[in-house]
């Protein structure tokens, strides 16, 4: 509920740019599930440009219509960039939101073992 109500008065202000950074991180799978679908609804509906900060991959492709994968550290940079061309409600059982998945966990994967081996 915390989380629901923090989302409405950030929109009530009408922000032109509004910033998530992990909002769903610790709610249960459920409401998880129906509040990335509430904020697909609102973004549908309003068109505001919305960064999402999140480390679940699937939650990343549901969710966007383009996914930025970064590395790792404190000068941290966008490595790739995504564009996710699945209609909405995207189906995460569909070949394609798979296909997306396991690419951006590729690069993921790619990123980590060059930091693990640079250490």
């Amino acid at each position: 509920m915390k989380q629901r109500v923090q989302i409405a008065r950030t929109l009530a202000a009408e922000p032109e740019l509004i910033l998530f950074d992990e909002p769903f991180a610790a709610l249960d799978a459920l409401t998880r599930r129906v509040l990335q679908q509430e904020l697909i609804r609102i973004w549908q509906e309003t068109g505001r440009t919305m960064v999402y900060v999140t480390h679940d991959i699937r939650e990343a492709v549901i969710l966007g219509p383009r996914v930025a994968v970064m590395s790792r550290g404190p000068r941290a940079s966008i490595i790739r960039i995504y564009d996710t061309d699945l209609p909405y409600p995207r189906d995460d059982l569909d070949a394609a939101f798979a296909t997306s998945v396991r690419a951006i966990e590729a690069d993921i994967e790619k990123e980590a073992s060059s930091q693990w081996h640079a250490e």
